[in-house]
């Protein structure tokens, strides 16, 4: 009976008190500030955010460092194991490709035993000259010191002539004309007109020499070698002799003034001529017609030249 009265007063409450709200979960959690967040990823579809690179000027940047000279030190010796050679060095350095004209450009010269110069990176041909030796070849300038060293394998020679039993020649009546020893069409002239007892620096190898006495037909050629390191003496011997000439009215008398003077070979060559009391050449050895015009009057001899010392022929009025 009290159990069925306290169920009738519960009941009473709940009505009084209305519908009840849904029943809620309980949650436990703390309360905290928020955290600095990461920052957002970008969106994997977008272009970096990047700036393109100026291809010119970039170009223009590798263009400077490689253009920056470098130090470079030129040296060259006679032979590998010499010494550098101090002094009389003409040097010329030039790109080591051709224009667009088909030259290499030159881009530097140095008249010095060491040349000391400053280039550019980069491949080159360089070129020296010492007397008549000379050599080309390449060379390459790296960033940083450079030097190169060039071997010419040169030698000297030394010339000289004289006639047929060492009579020497008066050097005014001497010169030299040095050329490769090939065959007629393709022999080079080194050097020419030199004067005796000269001495000439050539790359090792073997040269025709040409010895002139006089300014006719007085010729001697000879091939000679040049070894490397070394100084070769050659004299080269004559026949033939320095002549002169002049008109007379007796043996041994006073040269005629203004006289017209020829001189033929056997074979009838004129090969001398000249005006005067007192002419002179110089003839090699063999037979020659010698003429005197004198006015309307023309006097002549035969001669036949040996080789030997200075001799005058004398032609004579009263004889013809």
């Amino acid at each position: 009976m009290r159990s069925a009265r306290l169920l009738a007063t519960l009941i009473a409450v709940l009505l009084a008190l209305g519908p009840l709200a849904a029943a809620q979960p309980a949650i436990a959690q703390q309360s905290a500030e928020i955290p600095p967040l990461p920052r957002p990823r970008p969106d994997r579809d977008a272009s970096p955010a990047t700036t393109a690179p100026d291809d010119t000027t970039a170009a223009e940047a590798i263009a400077a460092v490689s253009n920056v000279p470098q130090p470079v030190t030129l040296t060259a010796r006679i032979t590998a194991d010499g010494a550098p050679i101090p002094e009389g060095l003409v040097w010329r350095i030039f790109e080591g490709s051709p224009g667009e004209d088909g030259e290499m450009a030159l881009v530097a010269k140095a008249d010095t035993g060491s040349a000391q110069l400053d280039l550019p990176p980069g491949d080159y041909v360089v070129h020296v000259a010492y007397g008549q030796a000379q050599l080309s070849e390449p060379f390459t300038v790296m960033p940083g010191t450079n030097s190169h060293d060039v071997n010419l394998e040169a030698g000297a020679l030394r010339l000289n002539s004289a006639v047929t039993g060492d009579i020497p020649i008066s050097p005014a009546l001497l010169h030299f004309d040095i050329f490769t020893a090939n065959d007629e069409a393709g022999r080079a002239l080194i050097a020419d007109d030199l004067p005796p007892n000269e001495i000439i620096t050539l790359n090792a190898g073997t040269y025709e020499i040409v010895s002139r006495f006089g300014a006719i037909n007085a010729v001697v050629r000879a091939d000679l070698r040049v070894e490397p390191g070394q100084l070769t003496d050659a004299t080269l011997f004559h026949h033939a002799a320095e002549i002169s000439f002049k008109l007379v009215s007796e043996e041994a008398g006073e040269a005629i003034a203004d006289v017209e003077w020829t001189v033929k070979t056997a074979e009838g060559a004129t090969i001398f001529s000249d005006r005067g009391a007192f002419p002179s050449t110089v003839l090699s050895e063999g037979e020659y017609l010698v003429l005197a015009k004198l006015g309307d009057q023309v006097y002549n001899r035969q001669i036949q030249v040996q080789a030997g010392g200075p001799r005058e022929i004398e032609v004579l009025t009263t004889v013809y």
